[in-house]
C-alpha cells in the first residue's frame, strides 16, 4: 500500500453560504474553487488550509442530519493545529464562535480546545 498522506476532509453542510462564511471568513480559508452543480442544486467548495491541505464543503438539498456530538460512531471531529491556542481563543471568540475552555491533553502535555461550526460539527484547535 502507497498511502502518503490525507488528500482531503469533506463536510456536508445544511445551509451552504452560512458554512462557506464560516470557512472562509472566519477559520480564514482560502477559496480554491466554487463550483454550483445544477442538475443536484448542490454546491462544492474546494478551500485550502495554508496552502497545505484541503477541505470540501458540500451542499445537497434537505440532506440528513447525522449525530455526532458527543461519542456516536464516525467522525468524531476535526483538529487544526495552531502556534498560539489562547489568542486563537480570542480571535474566534472575538468573531461570535462559542470556544469551550482551553483543556490540556495528558498524553502529549499540548494544549486544546473545541468549537462548532454552523452546523455542529465538533472542530478542534490544537496547540503545535
Amino acid at each position: 500500500m502507497n498511502i502518503k498522506k490525507i488528500h482531503h476532509v469533506a463536510i456536508i453542510c445544511s445551509e451552504y453560504h452560512t458554512s462557506k462564511e464560516f470557512y472562509v471568513n472566519t477559520l480564514g480559508f482560502h477559496v480554491i474553487n466554487e463550483t454550483y452543480r445544477e442538475e443536484r442544486d448542490s454546491y462544492k467548495l474546494d478551500l485550502s488550509i495554508n496552502g497545505r491541505d484541503q477541505l470540501e464543503l458540500f451542499s445537497f438539498p434537505q440532506s440528513p442530519y447525522r449525530t455526532s456530538y458527543p461519542e456516536a460512531r464516525g467522525l468524531r471531529h476535526l483538529a487544526f493545529e495552531v502556534e498560539e491556542i489562547e489568542s486563537t481563543k480570542r480571535e474566534l471568540e472575538e468573531k461570535g464562535v462559542e470556544v469551550e475552555p482551553i483543556r490540556l491533553d495528558p498524553v502529549t502535555g499540548k494544549r486544546f480546545t473545541f468549537f462548532k461550526d454552523p452546523d455542529d460539527l465538533p472542530l478542534e484547535i490544537y496547540e503545535h
